[in-house]
């Protein structure tokens, strides 16, 4: 039997294992055909639109575009902030290969100076590095040619075009209209927690103090977009879409601008504030404080030593003294005392008291002096105010007391803000026993009241405060909240924005008004007013109170002596007044520091002011508004101004 041959192969295993395997491989390729048609699917169809608005935006950018600010006029149309366009250079970090060698040149191309520089970098560590960060505002001319012809040597390196804030009355109005700055890391707090930020987002300013910052939300306007194609190095190669931006509000003010010259003028080199004011509807038509400065400073950015400078000036020009100072309001709240008196039955008109210079409490060794050593003799309230008696005030505020004083005053305005269209006010001080027991946990003295009968101790006042507390007395218990803003212009007209009235102040005896009215008339125009040489031959009629407001103490057996005193301890001058007197047009409170006596120097000023308010009235042939001539003459004084065109 032949041995059993031996298989090499088995081909029918092999072609098992062969069909085996290959199926194993379709079904790998099928799974992964699958899943690369799945992938597919996904991106094409599912994820369409994700992957549709990434592609755009790589490709599609929105830009946003600036709005321009809104102008600000006076009442007559007289341009007081206007937009000009500038040059600014500014870089863009990312895209700057060396920024450190390209400041090198362009500090040689354009003689920067290294606080420039520092600034720069100053800033750049604020900022993200995609966003541009400017290194010089204004360029001239030149300095734009010279950058633009060498621009392609440093890329990132842009000139950027827009329009900024400009003053043309410089240092006239600043404590009125404030000014723009640029927006700093406290502005974009503020800006996120208003939900203002995208309103904001291309915008490089915005208001800092005054008008600016009151009204920013009508003056900035709304962002508008632009929508531009760019290529893969990011520059624009066309536009989209363009939505325009909506500019801000054009705002009209109650000032004047003449007017508010005249005030500057009249203050010189003064320390103090002007403030006229309309009293039928508490229109502001100047408010100026000096010292002053440029506030087109701020606007650019000012620099470390120009600002240092006006910060640690000892006449404190960055202080808006017409809102913001703070002074013993002095004789000139006499009628607002006296109208008090009068209400109380404290005093009637024909009330007498004999002054003898001099005032004294029973039981008290102190004596309150008046400012007439010898005295005035026999007064009764008018003629206590016409000749600022403070004997007479001293008796009063003893009788009244301080809680009837300090309650009443309030309802005049004196402690309380204005509501005036600034953010930059004081409330001042209109003292009580419980502020008093609050700040010095001390109790009130009847020799405080006393004091605070003159304007004196613990009350001080701001003039805007004198300005709506005289306006109060002039209308007779009208008040009105005093106001900047005069209206908006709509297609070049302006429509006039609603005078904010208050709560009257009532009397229970309407006759009071015409005692004190009378009285502040006697001030300017009778025999021993403290005004009357003041106002001398003037061509309409106005009443007004002096004060002249003590800025130390004197001891009980020393003498006032200007001279002996340094300048900053000398009396302030204050004087309230309006006219004219039978139809009052304009309230002017003047406050000096430092100057003297009210009827001699700042009534003189509040003259001023009145001189260029009435300059087109002629003489006037009478004096007193009692007599049979006076409604005549105030007949005659509102005719001719309506004939001149006087406002």
């Amino acid at each position: 039997m032949p041995p059993k041959r031996i298989t090499i192969r088995d081909h029918t295993a092999e072609a098992n294992l062969f069909a085996r395997r290959s199926i194993i491989a379709l079904m790998v390729v099928a799974l992964m055909m699958f899943a690369v048609l799945s992938n597919l699917y996904y991106l094409q169809i599912t994820s369409y639109e994700d992957y549709q608005t990434r592609s755009n935006g790589n490709r599609i950018k929105v830009l946003p575009v600036t709005p321009n600010r809104g102008l600000i006029y006076d009442r007559n149309g007289v341009l007081l902030a206007e937009n000009r366009p500038i040059f600014s250079l500014r870089i863009i970090p990312e895209q700057v290969d060396d920024l450190k060698e390209t400041l090198e040149y362009l500090k040689t191309l354009l003689n920067l100076e290294q606080s420039e520089i520092d600034d720069f970098y100053k800033e750049f560590r604020r900022q993200r590095r995609f966003k541009p960060v400017t290194l010089r505002n204004q360029l001239t001319q030149e300095e734009v040619a010279l950058v633009s012809a060498n621009q392609h040597r440093y890329p990132g390196v842009v000139v950027d075009a827009r329009l900024t804030r400009y003053y043309p009355y410089a240092n006239t109005l600043t404590h009125m209209l404030g000014y723009v700055a640029k927006i700093n890391k406290k502005d974009l707090n503020k800006l996120k927690e208003a939900g203002q930020e995208a309103n904001y987002a291309a915008t490089y300013d915005i208001g800092k103090q005054g008008i600016e910052k009151f009204h920013e939300q009508l003056l900035h306007g709304k962002v508008g977009y632009q929508e531009v194609e760019v290529n893969n190095k990011g520059r624009v190669i066309r536009t989209l879409k363009f939505e325009p931006p909506t500019p801000g509000q054009d705002i009209a003010l109650n000032i004047d601008i003449k007017l508010q010259k005249v005030a500057q003028g009249a203050l010189e080199d003064k320390r103090g504030a002007i403030i006229a004011l309309d009293p039928r509807d508490g229109g502001i038509l100047a408010l100026y404080s000096n010292p002053s400065y440029d506030p087109n400073l701020f606007v650019h950015g000012i620099s470390s030593k120009s600002y240092s400078k006006l910060l640690n000036s000892k006449d404190r020009p960055l202080i808006n003294r017409a809102t913001q100072g703070q002074y013993p309001p002095a004789s000139t709240i006499k009628p607002h005392l006296a109208l008090l008196g009068l209400e109380e039955n404290v005093i009637r008109p024909d009330t007498k008291m004999f002054d003898r210079g001099k005032y004294k409490l029973k039981n008290v060794e102190h004596e309150w002096r008046d400012w007439k050593p010898w005295g005035h003799g026999w007064m009764d309230v008018t003629s206590a105010i016409e000749q600022s008696c403070d004997t007479f005030f001293y008796d009063l505020s003893y009788k009244l007391g301080i809680d009837s004083i300090s309650d009443e005053m309030h309802a005049f305005g004196f402690g309380e803000y204005s509501g005036i269209d600034l953010y930059e006010e004081s409330d001042a001080n209109m003292p009580s026993r419980g502020w008093k027991r609050a700040r010095y946990n001390q109790p009130w003295y009847m020799g405080d009241t006393i004091s605070v009968g003159i304007g004196q101790g613990y009350w001080t006042a701001t003039p805007i405060q004198l300005a709506v507390s005289v306006a109060t007395l002039v209308n007779r218990g009208e008040r009105y909240v005093p106001q900047l803003l005069r209206g908006f212009y709509y297609e070049g007209q302006v429509q006039l924005a609603e005078p904010k009235s208050l709560q009257p102040l009532e009397v229970k005896n309407s006759e009071n008004w015409d005692v004190v009215l009378d009285a502040m008339y006697g001030v300017v125009n009778r025999e021993h007013g403290t005004a009357k040489k003041a106002f001398k031959d003037a061509n309409y009629i106005s009443a007004g109170k002096t004060g002249t407001a003590q800025v130390i103490s004197i001891g009980q057996d020393e003498e006032y002596d200007a001279e002996k005193l340094a300048e900053h301890l000398r009396d302030n001058a204050m004087y309230v007044g309006y006219a004219p007197y039978e139809n009052p047009e304009i309230v002017v409170v003047v406050a000096l520091e430092n100057a003297g006596h009210g009827g001699s120097q700042a009534a003189p000023i509040a003259r001023k002011i009145m001189d260029y308010q009435f300059r087109d009235l002629p003489p006037l042939i009478s004096e007193e508004p009692n007599s049979e001539n006076s409604d005549t003459l105030a007949n005659h004084t509102q005719q001719d101004r309506d004939s001149h065109g006087a406002e």
